[in-house]
């Protein structure tokens, strides 16, 4: 199928919001999204099989997210589209989105996935394409929000030890596996995090100006371990936005323990170590206004 530049899709409200509100949402509903603390649970939709993609977010986190900061008929971006769990979300939600991706497997995925429901009011694909070269694709000043989760720099480029599951299971299909998502040069998951911050600082100076004023960008992101040491991931990401003409305006935990079980020790006894699996960082920035 070949893709017009700029993409002729939709990003205009279609509520009768009043134009001060950021969202659709009630007084209400807006209070319970006010604590810096969220939780997440998995439903039937979700792709959890690692075979299918090695790192998946739940469907309830995007929505979370798009519910907050667009309006019915906006227009949402997913640089990193990965499964498509970004698009579902919008579908659900009756918001225009386009999600990129450098891996075709990874685009169709998520393109078949859309095609579930066919009763639609907006507009949603994923379109196989550098996250670089985003800006090709849309005018500027008519995206109401960017998110994302991208790779976690090299994470993954490495064979999977399951350090952080219970020690007589961790010897499964994935035991001493490489979970890469490419070997493509551009990327992400193929980089240290020298290499992945400015990676990430040149992708998002892309973005900012596509956003509207004060239109949001939510990165989720973790921090991991390599060659033995801590890899502060978030903070990492939070420079390069800052340094791309970001601001900063809230950082979230994901608390992750309703999703996590059978658990390991490790460290023990010796050598204290947080079990990272049980939390990430939701980081919300915008283009100042």
């Amino acid at each position: 199928m070949e893709i017009s530049k700029p993409l002729r899709i939709r990003h205009e409200r279609t509520c009768g919001c009043p134009s001060n509100h950021i969202n659709c949402l009630s007084a209400k509903e807006w209070l319970q999204h006010q604590i810096a603390v969220w939780e997440f649970y998995y439903e039937k939709r979700d792709i959890r099989d690692k075979k299918i993609h090695p790192a998946v977010f739940p469907i309830a986190l995007p929505s979370k997210c798009i519910n907050l900061f667009t309006h019915r008929g906006e227009l949402v971006l997913d640089p990193f589209v990965g499964s498509g769990t970004t698009l579902l979300a919008a579908q659900d939600l009756d918001r225009n989105a386009v999600g990129f991706d450098l891996k075709k497997e990874y685009v169709d995925l998520s393109n078949n996935r859309l095609l579930e429901t066919t009763k639609k009011t907006s507009n949603q694909i994923a379109i196989c394409a550098d996250a670089l070269n985003i800006g090709d694709y849309f005018e500027e000043e008519t995206v109401s929000l960017c998110i994302t989760s991208p790779p976690y720099a090299n994470l993954l480029n490495r064979k999977r030890k399951n350090k952080s599951i219970r020690g007589d299971l961790r010897d499964d299909e994935h035991y001493l596996q490489v979970q890469q998502y490419s070997d493509h040069p551009a990327d992400l998951g193929t980089m240290n995090i020298k290499e992945y911050s400015l990676a990430i600082q040149d992708i998002f100076k892309g973005i900012l100006p596509l956003l509207k004023p004060r239109g949001r960008c939510v990165i989720n992101i973790t921090d991991y371990w390599w060659k033995g040491k801590r890899i502060p991931a978030h903070i990492h990401v939070t420079n390069a936005l800052q340094n791309a003409g970001y601001e900063l305006r809230n950082t979230i935990i994901w608390d992750r323990r309703n999703i996590v079980n059978k658990a390991g020790i490790f460290g023990w006894p010796s050598n204290y170590i947080t079990l990272s699996t049980t939390y990430e960082y939701i980081l919300d920035f915008w283009r100042p206004g």
